[in-house]
């Protein structure tokens, strides 16, 4: 490798790798955003938080590392125009395509990387943050007792108190309501003070409660349609709950498996063909479903075998011709309600093929994902270092500008196309690749401009044009 070569990969490296951890930190940061309020009050381990962030952080490559590309790229050959680095590398005989030669062979192997890292390990990544995340959302909030407060967490019961101590432990005026028996607050007990802790399973918690009375009525019966209310004074008593239903649990993973962001290429095909095949059995018997009431409606003229065809009076009786008029009535019965049974039929069963032809898009938009995340990072790294070559400007100013401007394109079209996929309106294949498809001719006329020495982004080019275009005019 030439010293121009490994000149231009080290100055591509560190951009490239600031650049990308800073974009993944943002989209870690609205990741959170999004499930903070999931995450906040419900007494999770700090691992179980880390994990989720490990696998969002996994999922958030296809977005992070095509803009990463992008705008190293751009900063490492706008940074080489302003110091004058690329006027000196030509000068030496070198054009810019030779000068991109080793960053394009550095930006492939990054694309093969990608693929390998959409088919194998983001199948699993989806799967683990899929999982976790559903567990997460489901979890009841943390069990804590205010000051003052009704609490109506645990079912079946409403505790209040009025007062916590400093260790967090000790109650003042404890009230507890009992419901569940289903009467209503019938079932009332209150104390001075309480000791509140929780085994060390975390599946109870324990009330210790001191100095109280318990009030419980009773509704009569049907020998004593009397009323009840009994008071016990207790010196001390205990009161246990259960807390298992606060505790994290974990579902199987295997349950989430069949999801088509949980597959690799094989599965993603396996599934396609299957679904194929159910959706073409399900279309064959509609066929077969239908076909006898259409051979039983179609020759109705025949039914009155004493008519002759010939003698039959289409312009007068319309689809009538050929049946007696005591009998049209009990055959416009019999159509009306063929027609009715067709309709729900068709009815039910397109709802069925419609879902299943949703579901065989969704694995084929699925299947192409896998591709377009490695042919965006060379796209967009022919965008990149062109424009960085035109514009001249390193740093974190006008190249972050000209990247983002660029991407947002990109992200904004092939989210359209996706979603027009998902519609039917357009073909998954078409709808996955519709951004790559317009971009890669952007490339290669920003690639050829860029070699010719254009002056595409000069503002004083175009400046110099515009005093020309005036004093021409004041000359006439």
């Amino acid at each position: 490798m030439k010293k121009v070569h490994l000149l231009i990969v080290k100055a591509f490296i560190r951009p490239f790798i600031v650049t990308f951890f800073i974009v993944m930190f943002v989209l870690l940061m609205l990741f959170l955003f999004k499930y903070i309020d999931d995450l906040i009050g419900k007494g999770f381990e700090w691992y179980v938080i880390l994990q989720l962030l490990m696998y969002a952080a996994a999922t958030n490559v296809a977005m992070a590392l095509p803009l990463a590309v992008l705008l190293s790229s751009i900063m490492t050959f706008g940074s080489l125009g302003e110091n004058y680095e690329l006027v000196a590398i030509k000068s030496a005989g070198i054009s810019l395509q030779k000068a991109m030669a080793p960053l394009f062979i550095m930006i492939t192997g990054l694309s093969i990387a990608a693929f390998i890292f959409s088919d194998y390990m983001l199948p699993v990544a989806n799967l683990k943050m899929g999982s976790l995340l559903y567990d997460v959302r489901n979890q009841k909030a943390a069990f804590l007792i205010e000051e003052g407060v009704f609490n109506n967490s645990i079912p079946g019961y409403s505790i209040r108190v009025e007062k916590k101590e400093k260790d967090g432990e000790t109650l003042k005026d404890v009230v507890i309501y009992d419901h569940t028996k289903g009467s209503g607050n019938t079932n009332v007990l209150m104390a001075d003070t309480g000791l509140m802790y929780k085994t060390e399973d975390n599946n109870y918690m324990v009330l210790i409660l001191k100095s109280g009375v318990r009030y419980e009525e009773s509704a009569g019966n049907t020998y004593n349609p009397r009323e009840r209310l009994v008071r016990y004074k207790f010196a001390e008593t205990q009161q246990k709950f259960d807390l298992s239903s606060f505790n994290f649990k974990r579902e199987n993973e295997s349950l989430f498996k069949n999801n088509y962001q949980m597959m690799n290429l094989k599965e993603l095909d396996s599934a396609k063909v299957e679904t194929s095949l159910h959706y073409d059995s399900v279309t064959n018997m509609l066929y077969r479903q239908i076909s006898p009431y259409y051979k039983l409606i179609s020759p109705s003229f025949k039914m009155n075998k004493d008519v002759e065809p010939a003698k039959l009076n289409f312009e007068k009786d319309g689809m009538f011709a050929g049946i007696s008029r005591d009998r049209r009535e009990m055959v416009a019965e019999n159509a009306s309600q063929n027609a009715r049974s067709v309709k729900d039929y068709l009815e039910s069963r397109s709802l069925e093929a419609d879902d299943l032809f949703k579901t065989i898009t969704r694995y084929i938009i699925e299947y192409n994902r896998k591709f377009t995340l490695s042919v965006s990072c060379l796209v967009l790294f022919f965008i990149g270092a062109p424009l960085g070559a035109i514009i001249r400007k390193g740093g974190l100013g006008l190249p972050v500008v000209v990247s983002v401007i660029f991407f947002l394109f990109y992200h904004i079209v092939s989210t359209i196309g996706e979603k027009m996929a998902r519609d039917g309106t357009l073909s998954p294949i078409m709808g996955m690749w519709i951004a790559i498809f317009i971009l890669t001719p952007l490339g290669l006329f920003l690639t050829y401009k860029a070699t010719a020495d254009s002056v595409l982004f000069d503002v004083d080019y175009y400046k110099n044009v515009l005093k020309k275009i005036f004093k021409k005019k004041e000359r006439k």
